[in-house]
């Protein structure tokens, strides 16, 4: 069969590729894809690039069975033998089938074809879940322009309504995914609630993986974001892409009130603005034709913003533009090298000022803040054809992140404070408050390598990270507080005595905290990909990981070994048929997470707290280094004794009463079942189910009673619920405990108890229904019915707003874990539609629909029976119990306390948000000039997905906003996206 024929037949059939968004796709953190089939034993495949000019050419096995494996994603031309060549695309992780009858020509009822073009139909070479979805496909549809929004089209992924944000997956808290570009983890180390990213017109390809991944995938028991940039080919294109995103297209913001009629507590917000406008330029080309590739881009943003509060505005200007650059050599046909740069820092400044909210007039100035954010980023991915049979691949990279907060007077200004009373003029610093910083670098490394043996795909590889955090925070100006304060003459202080005749002293303060911290992760897997039967894969993968988390002063503060964390995974992919269109699939598999460099930091840095005290001479006048306008500094007399370091703290060598030594990491046990089915060329539908389920939590306890260690009292790092050993100063002597049993005795009642083993577990069944691109429409539906339950959410709690990594409150007391129910994340019912019509070559549109049932709505008290102790009704903490007090609250003796259940006071409602968009098309040939419109929210709907969740301020008084608002859905809002390329 020549070309022209296949060809003829596909568009005559009109078949598409859509149906690549639904099937789970196979292989690889890599940021390759796969194509395999059967032929004529001894046939040579050859597969070339046309836009690169890469080919790679096999030998079919006496099997009868061939693989091209770690191939660019994109367009490809497969010739076998003497045969006609037969487009092809290759898709992000995935693996293209394409199986071959008599003379090297395509069986078509075995595949799926775009125009000219061979897809998946259904890839039975994979054994996860996943989505994919390419940048010509995001095109069609209202997708905003970032990463997060891509995230949202794959079932099972929501956005969280927790103050602090992110995705969760699968049911699993926003701290627990990992993100990846070209292959370079670029996940947050300190947090894991944030990721690096780069413009949306950067990305050509993106996977996201719910479930299931292969072996060489750790560190992560939500999900899994694996994306790839743009590359440059044979031929010479730039572009200009201008994005339009003015106040006037956007829908205010709602005031939110409480039911008494008082301002939400976050003040105004139906006058906030935050237009954003930016432009990018891009070029790509040979710089040694069918060698050596270039794919450059640069970015200019501004995004300025106004919050309008009552009585101040803050006006925001950024400057966060962008740089990336990507360079593909290939040395020759067997052997390549990636190099990928770019920068994503931003900086902003904040001014204050006065603001009458009636009169809608702008004050005087009060002063700036500044903050930062991002990094320079880089990797270099090696690959290496070595025989038809051997492949090897070698990555190395460095992913800098920063978080900084100060003002641009730091350097000029310091605090000064005037003890009693409201500020005044004295100082020049606008916030009056400390300078921080943090800087974040991964540096990651790793090989990996597939090795065919018969009916075995063999892959093994390791990796390491080495991920450092330094935070650090200071005092402005010259590092040193003032307060004036009033002391009483003759009086002790610091050691001495107050002069006579001194009433007032200058308390001059040296604070400093903050240290760098290191964890150092490795990681090994093997995995054997066997085809039992032609029709029968079996994936059989064995993954161990270690890591080692050090203080500023080099001591270990946490540490596990191969042995402490090994992740069996098992999968299955049965073609049911053995012609590609039916699928049976199902894995099981462990998965760990470690901990963040935040747990290290917090118990590990050294502090500096020093106080000098000065005689106090009055006032000196300065001028303003902005306004020129006078303000006051305080003249230093004589010293007060010597300088106070009572304070100081420097940084362990030595935390074996804060940390478990036995301390074992959490992990998630995950298994999954799915069936596909491609109904013809065009339709196609699956259905799947998800079990999964976590038994451990790493976490601050509050152990207040040890048998065998008198006085011991603190909040170690321990695997609460579980047996414990931790070092007792008292005896000097280890000591080992049963959590589950004891830890903690309660004030009053004396009474010992123990904490309930934490649980959390997910189950779902998800359905999907999907109709291929055929160049004239497409249409992906999606039903998620889930169930998530337990005791504990994750590491974070989003009910109450903290967001300290392994640090929420959880376990300061064993009535804050007791409770069994529904979790946070309990979103039962989550549908999803998406789709497009090209209606002529000039015009076409695309929607999207999304809807979830709301979450549960989970009350906190204060206190627990039999206990004199109570928790603070604080709303950004993890604390609280299921026990309210409804008589006799003010005695722990005589309370009468009612249990509440998760989840017992209803939910939030229904969130659901519409996207629809026209994209117009300059109907002039050899001219590629496109504007698309897009409204995200279109019926403006700002639902309430997170609400107070604190339901007592002390026992028996309830606080007066429980169950109302403090997260709602961000309104509608337009923007405008005109391209050209050429």
């Amino acid at each position: 069969m020549n070309s022209k024929v296949l060809r003829r037949a596909a568009l005559c059939i009109a078949l598409g590729s859509c149906l690549a968004s639904m099937a789970p796709l196979a292989m690889a953190q890599s940021v390759t894809g796969a194509v395999a089939g059967r032929a004529n034993a001894g046939d040579q495949i050859t597969i070339t690039n046309p836009d690169t000019g890469l080919s790679r050419t096999v030998t079919v096995g006496k099997e009868g069975t061939y693989r091209v494996a770690q191939l660019p994603p994109g367009d490809y031309t497969l010739v076998a033998g003497s045969g006609a060549p037969i487009s092809i695309s290759v898709s992000l992780g995935g693996t293209t089938t394409v199986n071959l009858t008599g003379g090297g020509a395509v069986d078509l009822d075995t595949i799926q074809v775009i125009g000219s073009r061979i897809v998946n139909r259904v890839d039975v070479r994979s054994t996860e879940t996943a989505t994919n979805i390419t940048r010509q496909e995001l095109a069609r549809l209202p997708v905003d322009q970032n990463l997060t929004s891509v995230a949202l089209l794959a079932p099972g992924v929501v956005n969280s309504g927790a103050t602090f944000g992110g995705l969760t997956f699968g049911g699993s808290s926003v701290a627990e995914n990992a993100v990846y570009i070209n292959g370079l983890n670029v996940t947050d180390p300190y947090l894991r609630r944030g990721f690096s990213s780069v413009p949306f017109a950067f990305y050509e390809e993106f996977q996201v993986k719910t479930g299931g991944y292969s072996a060489e995938f750790g560190r992560s028991t939500g999900g899994v974001i694996n994306a790839i940039t743009r590359s440059g080919g044979n031929e010479f294109h730039g572009g200009v892409e201008v994005t339009m995103e003015p106040t006037a297209w956007a829908a205010s913001k709602e005031d939110h009130f409480h039911s008494d009629g008082s301002l939400d507590e976050r003040d105004r917000t139906s006058r906030d603005t935050s237009p954003l406008f930016k432009t990018n330029v891009w070029a790509s080309g040979p710089i040694v034709k069918d060698r050596l590739f270039f794919f450059a881009m640069y970015e200019n943003r501004d995004n300025d913003s106004k919050d309008i509060d009552t009585s101040d505005a803050f006006i925001t200007k950024s400057n966060n533009d962008f740089w990336g650059a990507k360079l593909d050599w290939r040395i020759n046909d067997d052997h390549s090298l990636e190099l990928l740069a770019f920068s994503d820092k931003s900086d902003s400044v904040t001014s204050t000022y006065g603001y009458t909210w009636d009169t809608s007039e702008r004050g005087d100035w009060q002063g700036d803040s500044s903050s930062g954010s991002g990094g320079d980023n880089w990797s270099a991915t090696y690959t290496g054809h070595f025989t038809d049979n051997f492949v090897a691949k070698a990555m190395y990279g460095v992913n800098k992140r920063s978080s900084l907060s100060g003002s641009p007077l730091d350097s000029e200004c310091s605090i000064i404070r005037v003890s009693g009373r409201p500020r005044g003029p004295e100082g020049c610093h606008p916030t009056n408050t400390s300078a921080s910083s943090r800087y974040d670098k991964r540096e990651a490394a790793r090989l990996d390598f597939e090795w065919t043996l018969g009916d075995h795909l063999l892959r093994f590889g390791l990796d390491q990270e080495v991920m450092d955090s330094d935070s650090s925070v200071i005092y402005p100006g010259d590092g040193r507080s003032y307060e004036l304060q009033t002391v009483v003459p003759g009086a002790s202080l610091n050691g001495t005595v107050v002069p006579a005749g001194v009433t007032q002293i200058i308390d001059a303060r040296r604070y400093i905290t903050g240290s760098p911290v290191t964890t150092e992760a490795q990681a090994f897997y093997v995995e054997d990909n066997w085809s039992v039967t032609p029709n029968l894969l079996l994936n059989l993968g064995l993954r161990f990981d270690k890591f080692h988390n050090k203080l500023a002063s080099g001591a270990s503060f946490a540490k596990a070994d191969f042995s402490d964390m090994m992740s069996p995974r098992l999968g299955f992919s049965w073609d049911m048929k053995g012609d590609g269109t039916t699928k049976i699939f199902g894995n099981a598999g462990r998965y760990y997470l470690p901990l963040t460099n935040k747990l290290a930091d917090y118990f590990g840095g050294g502090t500096t707290d020093e106080h000098t005290y000065y005689v106090f001479n009055g006032w000196d006048e300065m001028s303003h280094p902005v306004t020129g306008e006078p303000y006051l500094v305080p003249n230093l007399g004589s010293q007060i004794g010597p300088v106070n370091t009572d304070g100081n703290v420097p940084a362990p060598d030595d935390i074996r009463t804060e940390v478990g030594r036995d301390l074992k990491m959490v992990f998630q046990d995950e298994f999954i079942l799915g069936f596909q089915q491609a109904i013809n060329q065009e339709w196609s539908y699956g259905v799947n189910a998800t079990y999964r389920r976590v038994n451990r939590a790493v976490e601050d306890v509050r152990i207040n009673r040890l048998q065998g260690c008198p006085g011991y009292s603190s909040f170690p790092i321990i695997n609460p619920g579980e047996t414990a050993t931790l070092w007792c100063e008292s005896t000097n002597d280890w000591v080992e405990f049963d959590s589950s049993e004891e830890g903690y005795i309660a004030s009053g009642s004396g009474a010992l108890m123990g904490y309930k083993k934490p649980k959390r577990t997910y189950k779902a069944v998800e359905f999907q229904l999907d109709r291929a691109w055929d160049d004239k429409w497409f249409f992906n539906a999606s039903y998620l019915w889930s169930k998530s339950e337990g005791n504990i959410e994750g590491p974070v709690s989003s009910d109450t707003g903290y967001a300290d990594t392994n640090l929420v409150q959880y376990y300061d007391h064993p009535a804050v874990n007791e409770r069994y129910g529904v979790l946070f994340n309990d979103f039962r019912h989550q549908i999803k539609l998406r789709g497009g019509y090209k209606l002529n070559d000039t015009w076409s549109f695309g929607s999207t629909l999304s809807a979830r049932s709301g979450g549960p709505i989970t009350a906190f008290g204060v206190v627990w029976p039999n206990d004199n102790r109570g928790m603070g009704p604080g709303e950004f903490s993890g604390g609280g119990s299921g026990w309210l007090c409804v008589a006799n609250c003010s005695d722990w003796r005589t309370r009468e306390l009612v249990y509440t259940e998760r989840g017992a006071f209803g939910r939030m409602p229904w969130v659901w948000d519409m996207g629809v968009n026209v994209t117009w098309t300059l109907p002039v040939e050899g001219i590629d000039l496109k504007a698309r419109f897009s409204v995200y929210n279109l019926f403006n709907n700002q639902a309430v997905v997170n609400v107070h969740s604190r339901y007592e301020r002390q026992p028996g008084v309830r606080m007066p906003y429980f169950g109302q608002g403090t997260v709602w859905q961000s309104p509608r809002y337009m923007n405008l996206v005109v391209t050209w390329n050429f």
